[in-house]
């Protein structure tokens, strides 16, 4: 998970000087760290040395990113970026990254509040206000879903993390309830970090969460519902003979954390797995456990990679090979593979890849070891802000469904003025792809379209360089629906035209400079939350390329280096190639929320989301486009788009209650 400032006395983090907005106190929760805190006869030596470093680190950043902020008076040089390294966890502030080129001391965008009023999502989940990360025990009980999540109660930025909670009847409307779990055992007080539920075949529940102790060591500990009559699951209780697991001999104290669901073994038994690291090697440690109270390890790793560091918040589940279903953790056959995900401390990137596992000593082989977790050429389930994401079997509907944290891409700064920070991802169903058999599908739940209002159709076919304003209203809250054909001609003579790079083997998105940047058969796809003049938009679209062989190549991209005229706000170009089989379509799916942009290219094989800022593409002002920037082909594009209505998210009160209960 995450964490800020463990290695500073409790009396320095109550009042910390190097953060105006916010307190950490010494339940600086969230401190899901990695760092090398030693005991103490070894613990002056190891802290001065991470110091050292730590500063070293700051101010190599400092130096090439060009331009801090020097917003509301903090201390560029000693920001939460230098504090959760320090801790030793990933990264939760951009603060070092935002405007990475430019005079380092320009000042950063003056925000107001209309501006920032708009950015607050209107269906995707998020709290009333302060700050979110990652997913936690997502589940459904006794006919309701339950949501929990990283959250800080006291401020918009990361720290003081507890486990938010709300509940749900169609993962689309919530309402929020009290507080979960709080830091209050020396065996969490630094923290009560990620974990997952797992439901026993006697309907009960047991959670596994991540505790940073008083030491700032991440310990296992268990909790269970105080009234499992209770279908709202308001209060839990903390087994009393927590911790049930520290990190073994060899593992650093700060780098043992995130347990996943268990899953049943032959033998009967239950088996989890946790995320760690050995030097540069990310590894996935083993358990077994009959009563989740006492744990035998394996002597086998449930997998390993090495150079991909710490490996956070993993997640290991079955998909079948045959149906579009999802399966409960513990299936296992000739017709199930399973799949490895871990989120890379170091880039924070979820990758994930298909295997099999072997469930005589709890080990798992990649299909396809050149794209193992977290290489540079291995699979994400999202190429855009995507991060420490969690799976869960909703026996409900018997679908796997995936949750995901999506960070903010501006200024803390801007986060602290508006009084929140980050959202959820659109609940998605995840299955594998019984096409290719070699990656997953996701897509928004079949729940999102009760959202969906009036709509429109259009079918327009676009000539080379062309752009066509598209007639929906207010562009702000959409879900659009498109399939797109080259002229068949157009394809051909590229295929045949010897004189046409073959580009396909080198094209990225990050590199190809955008969708301004024009080839023989694409860009091509929408412009969203554009402007009329198109000063502000951001364009999600497919470029296809042709390859040495004289084969195309697509690639399913979203652009925002063009989404605001803020300086404060990190605009990269995301995407990746898209699977394309013979006969099929191009097809793209976008959903549209104020600041948050999902795209899902192929019916999920691809999928990007994005953060987005825009200071005038917002409310009336936010248009659609569509576009076709390709040097030699027409375009034909048939697609809906429908305006989306806003989903139920309150704070709990008896009406509150009553309301969702009714949907």
């Amino acid at each position: 998970m995450a964490s800020s400032d463990a290695l500073l006395p409790i009396s320095a983090r109550e009042e910390d000087p190097l953060c105006p907005y916010t307190r950490l106190p010494m339940a600086d929760p969230n401190q899901e760290t990695h760092g090398r805190r030693r005991r103490p006869f070894k613990g002056l030596l190891a802290v001065s040395f991470g110091l050292l470093f730590i500063a070293f680190y700051v101010a190599l950043i400092a130096t090439h990113d060009g331009s801090r902020s020097n917003h509301a008076g903090i201390d560029e040089k000693e920001t939460i970026t230098s504090r959760a390294r320090l801790a030793g966890v990933s990264e939760k502030s951009n603060d070092g990254l935002w405007k990475l080129s430019g005079d380092r001391n320009t000042p950063a965008f003056e925000w107001n509040n209309s501006m920032l009023s708009w950015q607050r999502t209107a269906f995707h989940f998020q709290p009333e206000q302060n700050w979110m990360n990652d997913p936690n025990g997502p589940l459904f009980y006794k006919g309701w879903y339950h949501f929990f999540y990283q959250y800080n109660p006291n401020a918009a930025v990361w720290g003081d993390i507890v486990w938010g909670h709300a509940v749900s009847r169609d993962l689309i409307h919530w309402v929020h309830l009290p507080i979960a779990m709080v830091a209050d055992q020396w065996y969490d007080s630094n923290g009560v970090w990620t974990g997952s539920a797992t439901i026993l075949p006697d309907g009960s529940i047991v959670m596994l969460y991540t505790g940073s102790t008083d030491k700032a060591v991440q310990v296992q500990n268990l909790a269970y519902p105080e009234d499992p009559s209770d279908p709202l699951l308001l209060k839990w209780v903390k087994f009393p003979g927590n911790p049930v697991l520290v990190p073994p001999p060899g593992i650093l104290p700060k780098d043992f954390r995130d347990p996943t669901t268990a899953w049943k073994t032959s033998e009967g038994k239950w088996r989890i797995t946790i995320g760690s690291k050995l030097n540069r090697t990310g590894i996935s440690l083993v358990y077994d456990t009959t009563d989740f109270k006492t744990y035998e390890k394996l002597d086998t790793l449930l997998h390993r990679v090495p150079n991909t560091g710490m490996w956070e918040c993993v997640d290991f589940y079955p998909v079948s090979k045959i149906a579009d279903n999802g399966l409960d953790t513990s299936v296992k056959g000739p017709d199930v593979k399973h799949i490895v995900k871990a989120s890379m401390d170091d880039t924070r990137f979820d990758h994930y890849a298909v295997g099999t596992y072997f469930d005589s000593n709890g080990t798992w082989i990649p299909d396809d070891p050149t794209i193992d977790v977290g290489m540079s050429t291995s699979l994400r389930y999202d190429y855009g802000k995507f991060y420490a994401s969690k799976t869960f079997y909703d026996q409900n509907k018997g679908r796997r469904v995936l949750w995901s944290w999506i960070g903010e891409s501006d200024s803390e700064a801007a986060d602290v003025q508006k009084g929140w920070s980050s959202v959820q991802g659109i609940p998605r169903t995840v299955v594998l792809d019984t096409k290719t058999g070699k990656n997953l599908v996701q897509w928004p739940v079949e729940e999102i379209k009760s959202l969906r209002l009036s709509s429109k159709q259009f079918d327009i076919e676009v000539g080379p360089g062309s752009v066509v304003p598209v007639d929906v209203g207010s562009a702000t809250q959409l879900d659009i629906e498109a399939e797109f054909e080259i002229n068949k001609e157009s394809l051909d003579k590229i295929i045949r035209n010897a004189s046409v790079v073959a580009e396909a083997e080198e094209f990225s998105c990050e590199k190809s400079g955008g969708s301004t940047v024009r080839g023989a058969l694409g860009p091509f796809g929408f412009s969203v939350l554009a402007t009329e003049s198109l000063s502000e938009q951001t364009p999600v679209y497919f470029y296809v390329a042709k390859g040495k062989d004289s084969e195309l190549k697509t690639i399913f991209c979203t652009d925002t280096s063009r989404s605001s005229v803020a300086n404060d706000v990190i605009k990269p170009i995301y995407g990746s190639v898209v699977p394309v089989l013979k006969g099929e379509k191009l097809t793209m799916r976008i959903l549209v929320d104020h600041s948050i942009v999902e795209a899902f290219g192929q019916g999920g094989r691809t999928c990007i989301t994005s953060r987005v800022y825009p200071t005038s593409a917002i409310y009336g002002a936010a248009k659609l486009f569509l576009f076709n920037n390709a040097l030699d082909a027409t375009i034909t594009a048939s697609f809906r788009v429908w305006q989306m209505n806003s989903a139920f998210i309150h704070p709990y009160t008896e009406e509150a209650f009553r309301a969702l209960t009714r949907t």
